[in-house]
This record gives C-alpha cells, structure tokens and sequence, in this order.
C-alpha cells in the first residue's frame, strides 16, 4: 500500500522546503577542503561570547525539560521591547512562529496573499494548512508591490498576508511609511504576518519601531529570529510579538517545549550583546561593499540588498546552453564555494551570496572570476 494515499491531497502536493548544502556534504562528494559557505545568510562572525558562556552553564541542566513558558527569555524580550509577556511567543526559530500563524488561524479553503519571490516558508506553511496562497508579482524591482498585494488582499478577501521585510531572497526592503499605509488600509480581519528575521542588518536611518505599531493594529504579528545577526541559527530560536489574543492562539498550536533549554539560556545573553551585534553589522557593511563592488568589476548586476545576502545575475550565455545560474552554482562547488541558486523563487538566472568574512567573500570573488573566465 502507498501510505502517502493517507495523506490530504493539498499534503501530498507539498515540495519540501530545500536547505543550502552543508560543508560536509560537499567535502564527501567533491573530497576537497577549505571549503566557504555561504548560501544559507549564516552569521560568519559565529556566536556572542557572552551566548557561549550560556550555553555552557545551560548544558549542565539538559537532563530536564526545558522551561516551557520561556520566562526568562520572555522578560528579556519584555524588557526590549516594552511589551508584556503575554504577548511574546516563543519558536523553534521564526519558521515555527509562521507556521504556528497559519496552523492557528487557516483552515481548508482560506486565502492567503505574499509576494512573488518572497521566502518560501509562507507557500509552505498555507499550503500545509490547506489555504490557498495568492503569490502577487514584484514589479518593484523585486521587492513587494503593496498596492497590488491590498487590491489582492481585499478582492478574494483573504484571511492573512506575508510581508517579509527585508526580503528574502530579494533583500529588498519596505519603508515604514509605505508599511503604515498598507497596514491602515487592509481590513481589520486581516491577520498582517511582518516578518523581519534581517532587522537588525538594516542601517540606522532606515529603522523605524514596528513593535509600537501593535498598539494601533490588534492584527499585525511581527516575527523575528536570533538565527542571523546573534549567530544561533543551530539552536534555532525565534519570537512572535503581536495582541494576546493573538498569541493565545499560536499558544494553543504550539508544542510545549519548542525551544530547548539551551536555546533560551543563549538568547538571553545573546539579547544583552550588543557589541557583538555591531561588530556583525559593521563587518556586513563592510563585506556587502566588498562584494557588489567585486560584481561591478565583473560586468554583473545585482539587486540592491539590505539584508546580509546579495543575488547577483548570470546570463544564460552557455556553451552547452544550460541555465547560466545552475551551470556557475556547480562551478562554484567544484571550486570550493557554496552559494544559494535561487530558481524555485522564479528566479532561474539569480545566485544568491550571503556576506562572509572578508577572506571568505574574496574567495567567492576570486572563484566567480575564474569561472566567468572559463565559460567566456
């Protein structure tokens, strides 16, 4: 018997969600070292000292099970923020907080609208709930057309909508003006998931306090991750702030102990280290300008990123006349380099490179030249 005939048809209809390839998946098949990653926008400064230290005193207690109300984490989140607890939610990183939104709060037959080329969590986490998802095309250089996505929202009355901010895979960023305006203007029963896992990359001038926002609008969550710019994306922690009765219902849906003891232990201290998440933004700062300068040189355009990741652009100009991006990704792996190829965002043509060490992103550099050299 085929048992996946059990499963719902909008279930079996799913394309698990594809992760960047580990270094030591690579080391295996190529039996080579030395090897850069970056594909998967990981934080090349590693963890905060201070999270280290944690994690280290935390370890001591795994025998038990976790604190399942995250206190501790919730207060420090609390005291950030000026929210209160009550309305904080916990998650096995913000992927769980998007799914636990649209498991709480979708069923069979609801809609749901995000934009083209926008992260692909949000197709999964509909899809899986049985909704149908609206994806609105980018018009806007790749970025979110908030227009058309309040005209699609309103028309096939749709119960929620993703925003990801800046985008990913895009890196295209939304002002707080243009936010406030769409949010002013979607129905009151319209659930707004704001999701802004690179918040903390974004340049001072360009920040605005969307948690205030929840005062005004009882149906915005915003959900934010400490997998980027605090460097634990292997512990996988994230965090929902939205109205209680809100969170009362992603509550509901969520498993007891989703974040790990370790986990909270680290994000708290991790919170504290704000030297640590300077240091971050002033190496991105710097490595981003290091690389789209480094794409200049090489005749190749890029889409303009305020997260920690570029997508630059490669022609389908091949011998073989194989897809350009596809045929440089696997160059790019012989030669010891792991980027992201980024077609299953209907972007066939785009790599995307997060921002490495200084090292690191001159060795993608050096690699691209030698394989644009090769397929001139």
């Amino acid at each position: 018997m085929n048992y996946s005939e059990l499963a719902a048809p909008y279930i079996r209809a799913i394309a698990p969600y594809q992760p960047g390839k580990p270094i030591a998946e690579l080391e295996r098949e190529l039996g080579i070292s030395g090897i850069v990653k970056l594909a998967s926008n990981e934080n090349p400064l590693g963890t905060s000292p201070l999270a280290m230290a944690a994690m280290s005193a935390a370890i001591n207690d795994i025998a038990r099970y976790p604190d399942g109300s995250c206190f501790e984490l919730k207060n420090a989140l609390s005291e950030r923020y000026k929210i209160e607890n009550a309305c904080i939610v916990l998650g096995n990183g913000s992927n769980d907080l998007l799914e636990l939104a649209a498991r709480a709060f979708l069923s069979p037959g609801d809609k749901v609208v995000y934009a083209d080329h926008a992260f692909a969590v949000y197709a999964l986490a509909t899809q899986a709930a049985g909704a149908t998802g609206i994806s609105v095309p980018a018009t806007k250089e790749f970025g979110h057309d908030l227009s058309a996505m309040l005209q699609a929202a309103v028309q096939h009355k749709v119960k929620m909508v993703f925003i990801a901010n800046p985008n990913n895979p895009t890196g295209t960023f939304l002002g707080a003006t243009d936010l406030l305006n769409f949010l002013r203007a979607v129905p009151p029963q319209v659930l707004v998931v704001l999701d802004e896992a690179y918040n903390e990359y974004l340049p001072q001038n360009l920040r605005y306090d969307s948690v205030s926002w929840l005062r005004e609008f009882p149906n915005l969550i915003i959900s934010r991750t400490f997998s980027k710019a605090y460097g634990l994306a292997g512990l996988r922690v994230g965090y929902a702030l939205a109205g209680e009765s809100v969170t009362d219902m992603l509550n509901r849906v969520r498993q007891p102990f989703n974040v790990n003891s370790v986990a909270q232990a680290a994000a708290v201290a991790a919170l504290q280290d704000e030297a640590f998440v300077r240091k971050t933004c002033e190496l991105n700062q710097a490595g981003m300008e290091q690389i789209t300068q480094g794409l200049a040189r090489l005749g190749l355009k890029y889409i303009p990123s305020y997260g920690n990741f570029v997508c630059c652009h490669i022609t389908n100009s091949t011998q073989s006349g194989e897809n350009g991006a596809g045929q440089m990704y696997r160059r790019l792996l012989e030669l010891g380099v792991i980027v992201r190829p980024i077609a299953n965002y209907d972007m066939p043509d785009y790599l995307r490179v997060s921002i490495g060490l200084e090292s690191e992103n001159e060795k993608f550099l050096s690699a691209l030249t030698q394989a644009l050299g090769e397929t001139a």
